[in-house]
């Protein structure tokens, strides 16, 4: 369409200016008609005959002033006397008259006796600017032809490509996977396909990642819910002995805080993506909140014959943020860092300034730390706990995924390095500070 369009305009643009050129042409060849009769010498009426016939095969009349004013010829008609006084003052005169009713180009030259006047009919003209369209109908068909072809080939060229890239992003929407665009056409079309090929590649892996998650925990939620539904039956049935109730009791009590324990990692994983996950910053002592938060897992470290240490400045280090959702950060830190720790080794809350003005909070542990890959996948909900199953202690797969998702909410960074001072895992969670 394009390319016909300009065809169109070309053709439109050269039909119009067909009469104006023909009329140039036309005047061109009076105006140097003109000249020549202009200095003929003794110019008089008796010249008339020969400037006729060296005019009027062309279809050009002519006219001759006098000295006195006098017009005589065959074009006198179409002098004016405006135009006569122009003449015997020595101007040129190019303008167009009527002559018999009919419209003429004039031109007019003074003379060395007088002057000298030329007319050219306008149907002259017309059939000149005729010829001229005429000639430019077989190029415009021929230009509208190559056009449409070259338009028809381009847009194809052009649309192919985006077709068939419209038609795998359909087919990827409808829910098929392991798809290929053909890369060609155009840069842009070219473009476009490897884009689509990244984002199918990027949709498989995802949907791949969440398939995996997905079985993995609901084979961790099937473990309770199997010892659940198996004492259950066993109290149902009278099978257990008196004396065993009380031990029962404790196993479906654990079994059950495991289930919660589940849901409850899924449902928070589920509203950190939600909007309506708030966040109320104020002004916050985050030297009162590490000591609080080591105090509340000093028992448990204990327990498990583990070396908690508390490394602050002990004095006020304050920042704007959320105490409650900083301290839930820590707190899924450090049970991640008893967890991993072996009895005998540390487990470290720090809290410092950086020079910068900024606020560090660090959670370090003494563990067997992580591989630069398991660097890499830690975040990923469930990534770690499907790799060390088998070898290493491990929760519900999520609780770093949550503490990532709680830092971005928070504004913050969270970063992992695979050993630190103490050899395992340090985690580094980055706040703006304030004061």
């Amino acid at each position: 369409m394009v390319a016909t369009v300009a065809v169109l305009l070309a053709g439109f643009a050269g039909w119009r200016t067909a009469r104006s050129n023909a009329e140039a042409q036309y005047r061109e060849r009076l105006v140097r008609q003109a000249a020549v009769l202009s200095v003929a010498p003794n110019l008089s009426v008796l010249l008339l005959d020969q400037a006729q016939r060296l005019t009027g095969a062309t279809g050009v009349q002519v006219a001759v002033i006098a000295p006195d004013g006098q017009v005589a010829g065959p074009s006198a008609g179409a002098v004016t006397p405006a135009d006569r006084d122009a003449l015997l003052a020595g101007e040129d005169i190019s303008t167009t008259a009527v002559l018999g009713g009919a419209r003429v180009l004039l031109e007019g030259r003074p003379a060395r006796d007088g002057a000298v006047v030329l007319t050219q009919p306008f149907t002259e003209v017309d059939a000149a600017a005729d010829r001229i369209r005429a000639g430019l109908t077989l190029p415009l068909v021929a230009g509208l032809v190559g056009a449409a072809l070259a338009g028809a080939l381009l847009a194809r060229r052009i649309a192919r490509p985006l077709v068939d890239a419209a038609a795998v992003a359909h087919r990827l929407a409808g829910g098929e996977r392991d798809l290929h665009c053909a890369v060609h056409g155009p840069t842009e079309a070219r473009e476009v396909a490897r884009a689509l090929n990244t984002l199918g590649a990027a949709l498989e892996q995802s949907e791949g990642r969440q398939r995996a998650f997905l079985t993995s925990v609901s084979h961790e939620i099937r473990t309770p819910l199997t010892a659940l539904r198996g004492y259950a039956e066993a109290l149902a049935d009278g099978v257990v002995e008196p004396g065993q109730q009380e031990e029962v009791g404790r196993i479906l009590l654990s079994e059950t805080g495991r289930l919660d324990r589940f849901v409850t990692d899924l449902l928070e994983l589920a509203r950190l993506d939600a909007d309506d996950f708030h966040i109320t910053r104020e002004p916050t002592d985050l030297d009162a909140l590490v000591r609080e938060t080591a105090r509340a897992w000093t028992q448990q470290a204990r327990r498990q014959g583990l070396d908690l240490r508390l490394e602050h400045p002990d004095e006020p280090v304050t920042a704007a943020t959320d105490a409650f959702r900083v301290r839930q950060l820590l707190d899924g830190l450090l049970a991640n860092a008893v967890r991993h720790t072996p009895p005998g080794a540390p487990v470290v809350l720090a809290l410092r300034r950086t020079p910068e003005g900024q606020v560090e909070l660090q959670v370090r542990d003494g563990g067997p730390g992580l591989t630069e890959d398991d660097v890499r996948i830690a975040f990923r909900p469930g990534a770690l706990r499907d790799r060390y199953a088998a070898t290493r202690p491990t929760g519900t797969g999520l609780g770093l995924a949550i503490a990532q998702r709680l830092a971005e909410r928070l504004g913050a960074t969270l970063a992992l390095r695979g050993h630190g001072p103490e050899g395992g895992a340090h985690f580094t969670v980055t706040l703006p500070g304030e004061g």
